[in-house]
């Protein structure tokens, strides 16, 4: 398949074709859109489940019974009419509408579906362009999607609700919360049974990484999980209400507004609770919550107006009051109400006192789509064993981070691997950091082992011999021999990495053998992008050689001989840089792809440097203190501090770690990038104010 971020951008691409030939406006066309994801989406799991399915069914007189709803249910799929497959709809013939064949494949889901009767988008597609939408279709339709499973499809949907959230097109984009902020709350409670509460859904995520994290176990969501949700936007109530169709799961998710009803009370309490609350909301009107049950610790400050100045502690109020005596919760908040003043600060001294604080974790800024501000990660555990009950876990994980692009950050799966690993140790459960550690450690070394360098040698060698005939290569040649003798003697000390046993003693033995092994990698590939580049000067150098000979030629024969003779060898040159390329993929990974690490000497390098982050900072392999990034705090010190829940108050400064990783050249074209950006939004900006002015002065 090809690259999944190549086929979200063509995806999405295609799907603003819809927007450009409507009426919609970018906050109504996201719908009708999301509706066509969510049939590929729905399609594709249907097929696989089905084919899962088929040679299972019972048969009678060589007749094998129907399919049915339940057999999809029992899979976390949902059952799809004939009509409302994917392939139908591409294979319309011409004189058919495929806006009605949509409307209609919605309308089958819906009477399959009460709980989603009237939610599926049907007549937003009536103002789409009959043409367009067979195109969208049809590209929705790629072989590579056909052949998809769930998680390439669900990382789609979730692009779609990120690329949405960024253009503002629904609700500032409060929507949706960043997919690694959800995974880590869900890798610190541990979803695995119970009933699960999101008072704020938005669309659904919470409960969709929750399933993710029961699927991983190898069982049901819909066995082990009850989902129950509150939205107040009646379109994101559609969206959340999809979200959990398309994964195939149930839930009840109700129309309100959290502050003054709760539809949920007769099923609390709840075993879990997660949710991303709209941050530092005024107004609120303090009457008519005067009487609420779930206001445990009281209205935090309430003005003149009779309002609630700031709803932050409302929300948290309400998210202890849902939980079970063993409940957890973990909640996305501002990070200025951890230390926030007033009648707040003697709500939060009152949880804090109650023991069912459990982690405070911190996160930096640009980890929203459409908020640039930090945020916090509140934990609540009310089933802490009681020598914890008087602590609270500072965890600060501002300097924890990927760049995924110039304006947005988030964590990459070791990274919240690394986070919950710490939270492990927190619990006793030092096991489980040694086996991380372990897969770690095993995978750098089999990765090491895997390391082919026969065809790059090859490919350097074959144009090492071409450009010699044309210009000076010796640098090359001497380059090429040198990685010929340095990936020998890596292939050799590869093989001689043993597989690390489980006990902390052995795995940092295991470390310390893998480190120089490791550290060979990273200059392997330091030799083999310097080696790309000297045969890239090679090439224009002889390309430049030939031109000056070329131009030296009095007669147009001999010029047009020269010019073609200049080509031929540069033609040969490229195609031979071409195979150089193609080589280094398996090694050095490969270009196209960002986020994730590829190649194998990289991918070496990279778990084994997992392993030593781990190991630097818990080298015994069970909790401690880190500066900078994680400090047990105790009651009298969180006394001393005002109650304040603020991590970076207690943990201190991390020392400053150089990153060698660092790519100078890439980090200025980032910088002239950005300040082209500002450059053309500051002409764009005067313009707009002059025209303004004009029209004033008119």
């Amino acid at each position: 398949m090809e690259h999944i971020g190549n086929l979200e951008k063509r995806l999405w691409s295609s799907a603003d074709v819809l927007r450009s030939t409507s009426n919609f406006a970018s906050n109504e066309y996201f719908m009708p859109v999301m509706g066509l994801i969510f049939l590929r989406h729905a399609c594709s799991r249907y097929l696989k489940v089905r084919d899962e399915i088929l040679p299972t069914l019972p048969s009678r007189g060589g007749v094998v019974r129907d399919l049915t709803k339940a057999d999809f249910s029992s899979r976390s799929a949902i059952f799809l009419r004939p009509e409302a497959q994917f392939d139908y709809l591409v294979s319309l013939p011409e004189d058919q509408s495929p806006s009605a064949a949509v409307i209609h494949a919605m309308e089958t889901i819906e009477e399959d579906y009460e709980t989603l009767a009237g939610l599926l988008p049907k007549q937003e597609y009536t103002e789409l362009d009959d043409d367009a939408l067979r195109q969208v279709l049809r590209i929705f339709n790629d072989p590579a999607l056909q052949k998809a499973d769930g998680d390439v499809f669900g990382r789609i949907y979730e692009y779609f609700l990120t690329q949405f959230a960024d253009q503002k097109a629904h609700d500032n984009g409060e929507f949706f919360t960043p997919i690694s902020i959800v995974q880590t709350i869900v890798n610190v409670i541990e979803p695995t049974r119970g009933k699960i509460i999101d008072p704020a859904c938005g669309s659904g995520g919470m409960f969709v990484q929750s399933a993710h994290f029961v699927e991983a176990m190898k069982a049901n969501p819909n066995e082990e999980l009850t989902f129950y949700g509150m939205e107040k936007n009646p379109t994101t109530l559609r969206l959340a209400k999809m979200n959990l169709a398309v994964h195939g799961l149930d839930g009840d998710i109700q129309k309100a507004i959290s502050y003054y009803e709760d539809p949920h009370k007769d099923q609390g309490p709840f075993d879990y609770v997660m949710a991303n609350p709209p941050f530092n909301v005024d107004e609120i009107d303090a009457e008519k919550m005067k009487d609420d049950t779930r206001l445990t610790f009281g209205l935090p400050g309430v003005n003149k107006g009779g309002k609630v100045s700031n709803g932050n502690y409302v929300w948290m109020s309400f998210f202890h009051a849902y939980l079970s005596p063993r409940g957890r919760a973990g909640i996305v908040m501002s990070s200025q109400a951890s230390s926030a003043g007033g009648q707040e600060a003697k709500v939060r001294e009152a949880m804090v006192k109650s023991g069912d604080i459990d982690i405070m974790c911190a996160i930096r800024g640009n980890f929203f789509y459409t908020r640039t501000v930090p945020c916090e990660i509140w934990f609540m555990d009310k089933g802490k064993p009681e020598q914890l009950r008087d602590k609270v876990l500072m965890l600060d994980a501002r300097n924890v981070f990927r760049k995924v692009t110039r304006k947005i950050f988030d964590f990459s799966p070791e990274q919240m691997k690394n986070l919950t690993s710490i939270v492990w140790l927190y619990r006793g459960q030092e096991e489980r950091f040694a086996g991380l550690v372990q897969e770690y450690l095993s995978t750098a070394r089999d990765e090491a082992r895997v390391a082919d360098f026969a065809e790059l040698e090859a490919a350097f060698s074959a144009t090492e011999a071409h450009l010699s005939k044309h210009t000076d290569t010796s640098e090359l040649h001497g380059g090429i021999a040198k990685l010929k003798s340095d990936a020998t003697t890596f292939t050799k000390a590869s093989a001689d990495l043993g597989v690390p046993a489980g006990d902390i003693a052995a795995l940092t033995q295991a470390h310390a053998t893998m480190q120089p092994v490791a550290d060979q990698a990273k200059a392997l590939i330091k030799e083999i992008d310097h080696l790309a580049k000297l045969t890239q000067k090679a090439q224009e150098a002889m390309v430049s050689a030939g031109q000056a000979l070329v131009e030296k030629q009095t007669a147009d024969a001999a010029a047009k001989k020269a010019q073609f003779e200049v080509r031929k060898h540069a033609a040969e040159g490229k195609k031979l840089l071409a195979a150089i390329a193609a080589a280094r993929v398996q090694l050095t990974g490969d270009p196209d792809v960002q986020l994730t690490v590829t190649g194998a000497l990289k991918r070496a390098r990279y778990f084994e440097g997992q392993a030593d982050w781990l190991l630097s900072r818990f080298p015994d392999g069970r909790f401690r203190d880190v500066e900078g990034l994680v400090k047990l705090v105790d009651m009298e010190e969180l006394a001393d501090n005002d109650y304040s829940l603020t991590p970076g108050r207690y943990v201190g400064v991390a020392p400053e770690v150089e990153d060698e990783d660092f790519d100078f050249e890439e980090t200025i074209k980032d910088i002239h990038l950005e300040i082209d950006l500002l450059n053309a939004e500051a002409a764009e900006l005067a313009e707009t104010i002059a025209k303004n002015f004009e029209e004033l002065i008119v």
